[in-house]
């Protein structure tokens, strides 16, 4: 008997324990979403509801120039788009300018990379000053560059075009020239993302596999091609996927350097569709041109993404 009143007071005392430990979750879980509301609700309110109102917006004829003509529209927007020559122009720089940039920053980064990998003396300095580009407002960058780089005759790089014999050049003012140079900007400023990452990525790979080969006798090259870069590809798909987001979405520094020109050679199709918003007050043109934009985006992220699963 006393057997069984002991097993019966266990189950009471495991119901129990049971019992407060379902409590004591939902407790937490209440306290969680607490903590995770007033975040949740500045996300809605910052991204959630004008990307909902951009996307109504763009289906609405909204020309401030000819308010009497405003009125809902549909799809009208998005035909136009499809047949407007300065779309496809925009978009085709957009392209460039971010394949360009998205390749110069990985190239460029990784070789900064495996550059401090080998430094004995001075690694900490390297990376910050390395990381300075990062932290600056990229509208501060384009002044910086447009005021004291690419100045005509009194620019640094005109300086130095100028003595190395090539002579000064309208480096904003030619439209090839203005688009390498906002290529340059962009490349200079977020290398050094790259460089960090990729940085973190080269000191926690295993050692004993670069004795082995070193063993083996395999030159630098063949370590590089044959370790090094496979073990990174992560890494770099994932500098890749991040670089190409932000460069599509790029706008202050060339707003800043050029402001699209000159015409529309660095026009960008963020700029464009800034342009057609609050130059030309088409507000529902523009915000159709913003939701062309979004879903670029979103196709190639998914892409990439999907390259990354995949390997």
């Amino acid at each position: 008997m006393a057997s069984a009143g002991n097993t019966a007071a266990t189950d009471v005392a495991g119901v129990a324990y049971s019992d407060f430990g379902h409590v004591l979750a939902q407790r937490e879980r209440r306290f969680a979403t607490l903590l995770l509301a007033p975040a949740f609700l500045a996300l809605l309110a910052t991204t959630t509801f004008p990307l909902l109102f951009l996307i109504y917006t763009s289906a609405y004829r909204m020309d401030l120039s000819m308010p009497f003509l405003n009125g809902f529209v549909g799809l009208e927007n998005y035909k136009v788009l499809l047949s407007d020559d300065r779309f496809w122009h925009s978009l085709v720089v957009s392209l460039v300018y971010t394949i360009s940039t998205v390749i110069l920053q990985v190239i460029v980064g990784l070789a900064l990379a495996l550059f401090v990998m080998n430094m004995k003396r001075g690694q900490g300095w390297f990376r910050v000053i390395a990381i300075l580009p990062v932290v600056l407002s990229p509208a501060v960058v384009g002044m910086i560059w447009r005021t004291f780089m690419l100045a005509p005759e009194f620019g640094i790089i005109d300086y130095l075009a100028i003595s190395a014999g090539l002579g000064s050049k309208n480096w904003l003012g030619d439209p090839f020239l203005a688009m390498v140079s906002v290529v340059v900007i962009h490349t200079w400023q977020w290398t050094p993302f790259a460089f960090m990452v990729l940085l973190a990525s080269l000191a926690s790979l295993p050692e004993d596999i670069y004795e082995a080969a070193r063993i083996d006798r395999a030159s630098a090259w063949q370590r590089f091609r044959r370790i090094t870069l496979p073990l990174l590809r992560p890494a770099i798909v994932m500098v890749i996927i991040m670089r190409t987001m932000v460069a599509l979405t790029a706008f202050a520094a060339i707003f800043t350097v050029t402001g699209g020109g000159p015409g529309t050679a660095t026009e960008i199709l963020n700029l464009y569709a800034y342009r057609k918003s609050f130059t030309e007050l088409s507000i529902g043109y523009g915000s159709a041109l913003a939701v062309a934009l979004l879903i670029v985006t979103v196709i190639i992220s998914a892409i990439l993404f999907a390259i990354r699963r995949g390997k």
